[in-house]
C-alpha cells in the first residue's frame, strides 16, 4: 500500500541577503562584523494538510509562484519540511529536473548505473534493464561518450529512459515533458501513459487544466504556499478558473519561479 501524508508541513528557504562572501571577505569582515551577511527566511509553503491513497490520481494547479513545484519536491524528499511531518510509504519516480545531477565526464552507460542506484536501484535490479534503457534513450554509440558532449536534448532523453524504467508505486510529475523529435515524443507520451496507469498514486503538476481532467480524480490549487482548495478535479478547475477570470495577473508575476 502507498501513501503520502502531509501534516501541518511548513517549509522556508534560507537566503544570504547578500552575494555568497569569498574566504578572503569572510576573514577581512565577517568574522568580525555580526550580521555581515544576514539570513533572509523566505516562507515557502505554510501549514500542508495532504493525506492521499493508493488510487489516488492528484493535480496540482495555481499561479506561477504559488508552491506547486515546491510542494512536489517536499513531496519527493528533496526538501525536508521546516515543521511538520512529511511521511511517504512506496517506491518514488519523480520526474523533474531530469537534465540535473548527471556526472560530465562520465559515459552514457556510467550514468545510467548512478542515476538508477539514486533511483532505489541495486546492481541485480538494474541488470536486466540496462539493454532497455539504451534501445529506448536511441543514442547507440554515444552512450560510450562523456555525457558533457550531448545536446540538450540527447541529455533529457538519457534522463527520461533511465527515470521512467523504474517501476514506482507513487509517481510525482512536475510539467508535461517535451523529449527529443517528434516520434521520440510519441513514445514517450505511451510509456508516460503506462506508468500513469500503473502507479499506485500520481501526482502531477500542470497548467494543461484540459489535461487534468482526464488523468485526475483530485485536484489541489496552490496559492501563495497554502493550499486553497481541495476536491474533485472538476469542481476545483473551474473554481481555479473562475477566479482566475476575475483577477488580473500582478505585474511580474509571469516572472516568479
Amino acid at each position: 500500500m502507498a501513501s503520502i501524508d502531509l501534516d501541518d508541513v511548513s517549509l522556508d528557504f534560507h537566503v544570504r541577503e547578500n552575494k555568497r562572501m569569498t574566504l578572503k571577505e569572510y576573514i577581512l569582515h565577517g568574522m568580525f562584523r555580526s550580521g555581515g551577511n544576514r539570513v533572509k527566511v523566505v516562507p515557502a509553503l505554510h501549514d500542508i494538510q495532504l493525506h492521499l491513497r493508493d488510487g489516488d490520481r492528484v493535480g496540482i494547479i495555481g499561479h506561477n509562484g504559488a508552491g506547486k513545484s515546491t510542494m512536489l519536491k517536499l513531496i519527493a524528499g528533496v526538501f525536508p519540511p521546516s515543521k511538520g511531518r512529511r511521511t511517504v510509504q512506496g517506491r518514488i519516480c519523480s520526474l523533474f529536473d531530469m537534465s540535473l545531477g548527471f556526472e560530465w565526464d562520465a559515459c552514457g552507460w556510467d550514468n545510467i548505473h548512478y542515476r538508477s542506484y539514486l533511483q532505489g536501484e541495486t546492481p541485480k535490479t538494474l541488470a536486466p534493464k540496462l539493454k532497455e534503457i539504451a534501445e529506448f534513450s536511441e543514442l547507440g554509440e554515444f552512450l560510450n561518450m562523456p555525457v558533457r558532449f550531448y545536446s540538450a536534448g540527447m541529455l533529457v532523453r538519457l534522463a527520461f529512459s533511465i527515470a521512467t524504467a523504474a517501476e514506482p508505486e507513487i509517481l510525482l510529475v512536475d510539467e508535461v515533458l517535451a523529449v527529443g523529435d517528434l516520434a521520440f515524443q510519441i513514445k514517450a507520451r505511451e510509456r508516460m501513459r503506462k506508468m500513469m496507469e500503473n502507479a499506485r498514486i500520481l501526482v502531477v503538476v500542470s497548467h494543461e487544466l484540459s489535461s487534468l481532467n482526464k488523468i485526475c480524480n483530485q485536484a489541489v490549487w496552490m496559492d501563495h504556499g497554502t493550499i486553497h482548495m481541495v476536491g474533485p478535479t472538476d469542481e476545483v478547475v473551474k473554481a481555479y478558473t473562475k477566479y482566475m477570470e476575475k483577477t488580473p495577473p500582478k505585474p511580474g508575476a509571469a516572472l516568479a519561479a
